[in-house]
């Protein structure tokens, strides 16, 4: 791991603020790292306010869209609301499926299959929207570079409105409107919406023409911020407020289906990393494993009873799809191992009998593993089907746009993408893929990066210190856990290797002039030599809160050590 301190912010501007917002040094320092400056600034970040979400029609083609879906209601016309098979396309379909039925009845949901139509828009969907006298389609999370199935709906007189959030290509679709903060010409003052987001933004304005309030539509924002949560999207300006409060619905009132998994689950109190790691891959193994409007129906149930039955069939999902995750994950490494070749940028496996639904996940692990730009390929139907993740800092959307000649189609962001390409392809583009990122990536991206905000003695960690980290949540891209640094911190002897294989390292740790506080290293195990015999060492943390028999304990949740 390379350790980066962030730089410090200057001691004057330290100062001003700490004095400003009667904080200590360090809140101060930290505020500053994320780009608080005023105590107006602190306050919209501590105090996030609905009234601070900006106003819906600020979005290019808003008006249009909003109109065009008052003319379907007020014809009786057919609405499909159409959305991708992840959780950002099922909560998108969800959230505007249940909003339009309270007030209207023609509208039905479809979610793409995986294995027979692919990602976004597909000629077979449309084809359905056709066949059941659909004349408007609202698509979620996808659409964007949906040039030809749009024009097909187009002919087949439906008209298509796009709410996305992807990149969109040098040509757009034909739809009636297209609602996506990332258009060049768009005037929307904030662009890292995700799919659910938009949607969430569209319900808004159209509510807004019934004389409803954004308070009416907060029960909606558990969607969102579930679809937050999932899509990796950055957790500031308008997604903090938006999460902020989902979090709230979540933990306090949430919908049916949502509240049916947390039975599952049985936690009390939701975290975002809770909704990452607990809620998001279990709406996710719907789409991966069977199908996406599984977890449509769950998401959109009212009753339940009904919910329960929904949220066990998808447990089971979700438990088959962790095997064959595992198992896909150790053929991949397997093939990198058996094929490694020296000083290789990056990392492209394939196997046609792996199972689609769960190579994004094995492309996210291998990625961890070996720390390069990946590709995991399967068969598709007579195509290829890959995912692919990036390591920090570096585009692999623009990568895949420097092999666009081998590939059929591609979309996504800088971090994650999908595509397609033809058999026959896969070797040039192996060769490219490699060529183009060897080409264009700093070296130094290759190295994991553990990004340090602050330097700290222990004797700084106090309870009140915690209260006021707690505050800076909800954590995510742009407003990531803080991280602090300790050196010459020394085991008081109780150092150990804990959990299945003594994988994790569980320690309790003292520095000159402070006493002891607990620690836990999750994957840290092999470390274990560093730390004992009270060998002195620095250490990488954030800070946890340690439930034990009812009391609750600060502890350092450890990164890294050396």
């Amino acid at each position: 791991m390379r350790w980066t301190i962030k730089p410090k912010p200057t001691q004057e501007a330290i100062n001003h603020l700490s004095k400003e917002l009667n904080v200590d040094d360090l809140v101060a320092h930290l505020l500053l790292q994320r780009g608080i400056r005023n105590y107006e600034e602190a306050k919209l970040f501590f105090r996030p306010e609905l009234d601070h979400l900006h106003d819906p029609f600020l979005l290019k083609d808003m008006q249009k869209a909003v109109e065009r879906i008052e003319q379907a209601i007020e014809n009786e016309e057919n609405i499909l609301v159409y959305g991708d098979y992840d959780v950002d396309g099922t909560t998108s379909v969800a959230l505007m499926a249940s909003f339009l039925q309270e007030t209207y009845p023609n509208v039905a949901t479809y979610i793409p299959d995986r294995y027979l139509e692919g990602y976004g828009i597909s000629f077979q969907g449309m084809d359905f929207a056709a066949d059941n006298d659909v004349t408007l389609i609202i698509a979620l999370d996808c659409g964007i570079k949906a040039i030809k199935q749009v024009q097909y709906a187009k002919e087949k007189g439906i008209d298509v409105i796009v709410c996305d959030h992807h990149r969109p290509g040098n040509v757009l679709p034909n739809a009636v409107a297209i609602l996506d903060p990332k258009q060049e010409d768009c005037p929307y003052p904030y662009k890292e919406l995700c799919g659910c987001g938009v949607g969430f933004k569209l319900i808004q304005a159209l509510g807004s023409r019934q004389g409803r309030t954004i308070e009416d539509l907060v029960p909606y924002l558990d969607l969102v911020a579930t679809a937050i949560a999932a899509d990796i999207v950055p957790i500031t300006g308008e997604n903090r407020i938006l999460a902020h409060f989902g979090l709230q619905v979540i933990n306090t009132d949430p919908r049916i289906g949502i509240l049916a998994l947390i039975d599952q689950i049985k936690k009390k109190t939701l975290t975002i990393t809770d909704v990452v790691f607990i809620i998001a891959p279990r709406i996710n193994a719907a789409g991966r494993m069977k199908h996406g409007q599984h977890a449509v129906a769950l998401l959109t149930e009212t009753d339940f009873n009904t919910a329960q039955q929904f949220a066990q069939e998808i447990e089971s999902f979700n438990s088959e799809r962790r095997s064959l995750d595992q198992e896909t994950t150790e053929a991949a490494l397997l093939q990198i191992q058996e094929n490694a070749e020296e000083d290789r940028f990056t990392s492209v496996v394939y196997n046609e009998h792996w199972h689609k639904g769960v190579i994004g996940i094995v492309a996210s692990r291998l990625t961890e593993t070996y720390y390069r730009p990946t590709l995991v390929f399967t068969k598709s139907g007579d195509k290829l089907s890959a995912s692919a993740r990036s390591v920090k800092g570096f585009d692999i959307y623009n990568a895949l746009e420097g092999c666009s000649d081998c590939i059929e189609q591609f979309g996504g962001h800088m971090y994650a993408a999908g595509l397609t390409l033809l058999e026959e392809q896969y070797e040039t583009f192996k060769q490219q893929f490699e060529k183009v990122v060897a080409e264009s990536i700093d070296p130094n991206l290759l190295q994991p990066e553990i990004s340090i905000d602050a330097q700290l003695e222990l004797n700084q960690i106090t309870p009140k210190l915690m209260r006021i980290l707690k505050q800076f949540a909800p954590f995510g891209p742009g407003n990531m856990t803080p991280v602090f640094m300790a050196e010459g911190l020394q085991d008081t002897g109780y150092a150990r290797g804990v959990g299945e294989d003594e994988k994790h390292l569980k320690a309790s740790v003292s520095q000159k002039g402070s006493g002891p506080i607990g620690a836990i290293g999750f994957n840290l195990g092999d470390k274990l030599s560093l730390v004992k015999d009270k060998k002195p060492f620095d250490a990488v943390f954030s800070l946890d809160e340690n439930e034990w028999n009812g009391s609750v304990s600060l502890q350092l949740k450890l990164r890294d050590i050396r």
